[in-house]
């Protein structure tokens, strides 16, 4: 069993779209820390690494079975991470000319 699986990567791939993000601009890194004694009691546990090539930034995630990373990754692009020059609003001069008194 992996840690992430295809529809965990689906529902991360809708999550980019919604936000107008590209797939091919982040990785996927996954970490299997599940003990081997207790994964039958436990279940599978594990960090992942989200990293935005285009900007560098990188969020890990635990993932169990008992935490959503999908969740927490929602929340976290909702809240402004993984923020690039992508999305910021560029804002013309002011037409308005002012005038400087000495």
């Amino acid at each position: 069993m992996e840690l992430i699986d295809e529809g965990d990567v689906a529902e991360f791939e809708r999550i980019l779209r919604k936000h107008h993000m590209a797939r091919t601009d982040f990785t996927l890194q996954s970490i299997d820390t599940t003990d081997p004694k207790t994964d039958e009691v436990s279940g599978m546990q594990g960090e992942l690494t989200v990293h935005r090539k285009s900007t560098g930034q990188i969020k890990q995630y635990l993932i169990s079975d008992s935490t959503s990373w999908l969740d927490l990754f929602r929340n976290d692009i909702k809240g402004g991470a993984f923020v690039g020059q992508d999305v910021l609003e560029v804002r013309p001069p002011s037409s308005r000319s002012r005038k400087i008194s000495h």
